[in-house]
C-alpha cells in the first residue's frame, strides 16, 4: 500500500485512506442517465458504484496541530450493513494508513467533519460493549452549527444518514465545536461553506502559497460530477447545489484550485478546466504533484 504526502514550510499533508464502499450508482447522478454516466464509473451487478473513504491528514508546523478531515464510516457496521454497502478495509484502514504515516489516533488535535453522514464520520467512534465511544482522545471535533442543528433535528428523508451511533457520542463530548462560516483553523487553513447536499457542509480549504487545494466532500464525490449538471440524488437541495457548483468552479480553473477527491476510487487530487459550455477534470494527481 503506497499513500502520498507532501511536505511545506508550513504545512505536512498526508492521504488517510479508511478503505472502500459502494453506492447505488442512480442515486450518485440522479437524472442523470445511466447510459452516460456509466461510461465514467461503471456499476456492479446491483447497479453500485466503488468509492473511497479517503480522509486528509494536515500537520502544521507553526501550531503542531495535526487536523483530520473526516474519518469514513468505520468498523461499527454489522454484517448485513456492511454488505448492503461492500464496505471493504482489506488493503485499506483508517488506523493502517495512520500509522503508515507515523500516526496513531492519539496524535489527532483536530477533526474537521464536512458533515456528519455515516460515510464521513463512522471512523471517529467504535464499539465498546453496547455503547458508541469516540476513539481520538485528544481530538476537538468541529462541525458548523448549521449543520449540527440539521444531524440533531433531520427531516425525514435525510434521517437515515445521521446515525445515532455516531452522533450521540459527539453530542456528549466536551470537545465539540461548534463553529460558523468563515471560521479560520489558523492562518492558512480555513472552509468553504456549501448547502446543497447538506445544510452546513464544511469544505476545508488550504493556502500555502500560490498553491490552494480544498476538500471536495460531497459537492464533487467524484471526478464525474464535476460538470455542473451533474448533480447527485442525495443532495437534498439540489437547486443549490448546481449554483454553488457553478461560482466554485471558474475558481478552481482560474486560481487554480486543486480538489482533493474524498470519495473518487480513482483519482486522489484533480484539476479542472472548462471544455465547451461546461467544466471537465483537466489532469489526475495525487498530494506529491502539488506545486
Amino acid at each position: 500500500m503506497e499513500l502520498s504526502s507532501k511536505h511545506y514550510d508550513s504545512f505536512s499533508l498526508y492521504t488517510i485512506d479508511a478503505g472502500r464502499f459502494k453506492l447505488d450508482g442512480g442515486a450518485m447522478f440522479g437524472v442523470v442517465p445511466k447510459t452516460l454516466w456509466s461510461k465514467q464509473i461503471p456499476a456492479d451487478d446491483k447497479n453500485r458504484i466503488f468509492m473511497a473513504l479517503r480522509c486528509l491528514l494536515i500537520q502544521s508546523h507553526a501550531t503542531g496541530r495535526n487536523y483530520l478531515i473526516d474519518t469514513g464510516i468505520g468498523n461499527k457496521f454489522d454484517e448485513k450493513m456492511s454488505r448492503i454497502y461492500g464496505v471493504d478495509t482489506s488493503e485499506y484502514d483508517l488506523d493502517d494508513s495512520l500509522a503508515y504515516h507515523g500516526f496513531s489516533r492519539d496524535d489527532i488535535t483536530d477533526i474537521i467533519f464536512t458533515h456528519l453522514h455515516f460515510d464521513h464520520c463512522g471512523g471517529t467512534t467504535d464499539w465498546q460493549g453496547e455503547e458508541s465511544v469516540i476513539c481520538f482522545p485528544n481530538a476537538d471535533l468541529w462541525v458548523t452549527k448549521t449543520h449540527w442543528e440539521t444531524a440533531t433535528k433531520p427531516n425525514a428523508r435525510e434521517k437515515a444518514s445521521f446515525l445515532k451511533e455516531n452522533i450521540e457520542p459527539l453530542a456528549n463530548s466536551d470537545k465539540l465545536r461548534l463553529i460558523d462560516e468563515g471560521h479560520e483553523f489558523e492562518p492558512g487553513l480555513t472552509h468553504r461553506i456549501v448547502n446543497g447536499h447538506t445544510l452546513g457542509q464544511q469544505l476545508p480549504y488550504l493556502t500555502i502559497g500560490n498553491t490552494h487545494l480544498m476538500f471536495s466532500g460531497d459537492l464533487f464525490p467524484t471526478f464525474a460530477h464535476i460538470p455542473v449538471p451533474w448533480v447527485m440524488g442525495y443532495d437534498m437541495r439540489p437547486i443549490y447545489t448546481l449554483e454553488e457548483k457553478a461560482q466554485i468552479l471558474p475558481e478552481c480553473e482560474s486560481t487554480p484550485i486543486h480538489l482533493f477527491m474524498e470519495h473518487d476510487a480513482q483519482q486522489e487530487v484533480i484539476t479542472v478546466r472548462k471544455e465547451g459550455k461546461n467544466f471537465t477534470m483537466d489532469k489526475g494527481l495525487t498530494l506529491k504533484d502539488l506545486p
